[in-house]
């Protein structure tokens, strides 16, 4: 929903009105709009923002306690309540001097039509800078592997920082910016708001700064957004003639379309019209009707091996098989007539839950002994229930570790074969080196070094990586997308990753809650149903039902 708010010159824009749909922004202010769907937030949706305002809470915590002997005139935080009397607050804070405000909400900016508010207001000693807070990374440590397991920049560009208990911006060679656009139109959009109402002071090239705290919460993350103020004026030109319905819109799917009350509207008008943008991504879409591919019919018409005079999207072989698929209702296309996947004497799939950012509380496992038919498949989780975070985490990581290694070295040791098996190697890579870091110097925890020679073996295997060679997917690789096409169903139909995140919440008894067994259960059957659903696939693949899935060649021909 738009956050934009009408004033006596026209809708006043937020930071979030910046960015996302066009389409959507023109509708949710388009005079008397008879609204689709409802305003309501999805409950993945719901769990975001209730994470993240818990982040800003301990934030908050931590600055009011690093500020806590240096007087009134140094920390305060702008108490809850309605905007008006949040807004008066601010300037009551702002007149006495107060060099850190929390929770600081601006005048609106009627003449450049804007409103908007910052976790966070600095005094810089020219006059105040906005730093706002998010609940997600906004650096990491420079040359730090990244979250695929990737090298990390051989020579990072040097960014700025400062310290959480003053405002003393300096080079920091040790980390390197994760860049996010909708945070710097944040920043951006506030600084426009500070200078309109006096607040910035005056300011030459160079000293037009901003900043960003994110999960870590470990410094300020300075960003220089004096160097782009002409083209963000820009931007909110075009943001604002979409709000005045002054520049016609079109709707086209997008990743936000899952989320978004008007979907069922919009998705009425594409299918009713075959809309290219139903099969592909918003970019490929846009760049495909730049050629006259509007749609489907038109995609799928189209000669694969005949790219458009400068194609630049991906594969565009991949974008007409889309097409193709749509019309024939394949999930699958194999890339070859062979889909070659690992395979071992001994077999151990492995599917590991966190909550959020607090740690990975079950690691679960399905071993399959294939040189002994006597030898039960057995699903054992190593699993924490009590809140994250906890040391009781490194206590099931570490039983999880030697358990996996005594079996890997007993397969070896028989002259055996070990694989150990997940799906999309990316979230327990994660785990396993941040448990190994956190928890570093505990019992039984492996070290970072043996950590990562585990996940360079060839003992780990990712089926994602399998799947993605060997398959072309256009409704998505996920693992709930195709292990149905291997015959793979979980057992609830509500399974899945953000709804995990409701569960366990009840499991432990966040929020003062009685702990609910019957959501550990529920837990521990889709975790055990996600390991099965890797096996199964896997199996799948290395067998000759794999074989009735038409081929690229086939499907393209």
């Amino acid at each position: 929903m738009s956050t934009a708010t009408r004033s006596p010159t026209g809708v006043l824009l937020t930071a979030r009105d910046l960015s996302g749909c066009a389409h959507k922004l023109a509708l949710d202010n388009a005079p008397a709009a008879g609204r689709f769907g409802v305003d309501e937030d999805s409950p993945e949706v719901a769990r975001r923002k209730e994470a993240a305002a818990l982040h800003r809470e301990r934030v908050r915590d931590l600055l009011a306690a690093l500020h806590s002997d240096e007087g009134q005139t140094t920390f305060v935080a702008i108490p809850d309540g309605p905007r008006g009397e949040r807004v008066a607050q601010t300037m009551v804070a702002v007149a006495r001097g107060v060099r850190w405000i929390w929770n600081a909400t601006l005048p609106d900016d009627v003449a450049g039509r804007r409103r908007g508010h910052s976790e966070l207001l600095v005094h810089d000693g020219i006059g105040y800078v906005p730093v706002i807070v998010v609940n997600h990374r906004v650096t990491r440590s420079a040359g730090k592997p990244n979250g695929n397991g990737a090298d990390g920049d051989a020579a990072p560009r040097t960014i700025t920082t400062s310290p959480l208990w003053t405002w003393f911006p300096q080079p920091d060679a040790t980390r390197t910016m994760r860049p996010n656009r909708r945070d710097t139109q944040r920043l951006q959009h506030l600084t426009e708001m500070l200078a309109a109402a006096g607040l910035s002071g005056e300011r030459g090239p160079g000293q037009w700064r901003a900043g960003v705290i994110g999960m870590d919460a470990e410094c300020i993350a300075v960003v220089d957004v004096g160097s782009s103020r002409a083209e963000f004026a820009a931007l909110t030109d075009e943001r604002l003639a979409i709000v005045d319905q002054r520049v016609p819109t079109h709707p086209s799917r997008v990743g936000e379309c899952r989320d978004c009350p008007w979907w069922p509207q919009c998705e009425a008008e594409l299918i009713a019209r075959d809309d290219v943008s139903l099969v592909v991504n918003g970019m490929v879409a846009d760049a495909l009707r730049g050629y006259g591919i509007f749609t489907i019919a038109d995609l799928a018409a189209a000669d694969p091996r005949v790219e458009p005079p400068e194609w630049r999207t991906g594969s565009f072989e991949e974008a007409v098989a889309a097409a193709r698929c749509h019309r024939t209702g394949d999930l699958m296309v194999r890339r070859a007539e062979a889909t070659p996947v690992v395979r071992a004497d001994v077999e151990v799939d492995v599917d590991m839950e966190s909550f959020g950012e607090d740690g990975a509380y079950l690691w679960g496992t399905l071993l399959t002994d294939r040189t002994d038919p006597n030898r039960p498949v057995r699903y054992r989780p190593f699993v924490t229930w009590r809140p994250l975070p906890t040391t009781a985490e490194a206590e099931s990581f570490a039983a999880f570790w030697r358990w996996l290694h005594e079996e890997m070295a007993d397969a070896l040791a028989s002259g055996k074969t070990f694989a150990a098996y997940c799906y999309s190697e990316q979230a327990e890579n994660r785990w396993l080196r941040g448990s190994a870091e956190r928890f570093a110097g505990l019992p039984g925890i492996p070290t970072k070094a043996e950590v990562e020679e585990f996940i360079a073996s060839p003992h780990w295997v990712d089926v994602y990586a399998a799947v993605s060679s060997n398959f072309y997917c256009p409704k998505g690789k996920g693992l709930k997308r195709v292990a149905p096409v291997a015959g793979f169903h979980w057992r609830d139909d509500e399974a899945n990753g953000a709804a995990s995140m409701d569960w366990y919440a009840a499991a432990v008894g966040l929020d003062g809650r009685v702990p609910d067994e019957s959501q550990r259960v529920r837990l521990l059957q889709y975790n055990e149903d996600d390991v099965w659903a890797t096996k199964v696939l896997r199996e799948w693949m290395d067998g000759p039902e794999v074989k009735r899935l038409p081929t690229m060649r086939a499907l393209l021909d």
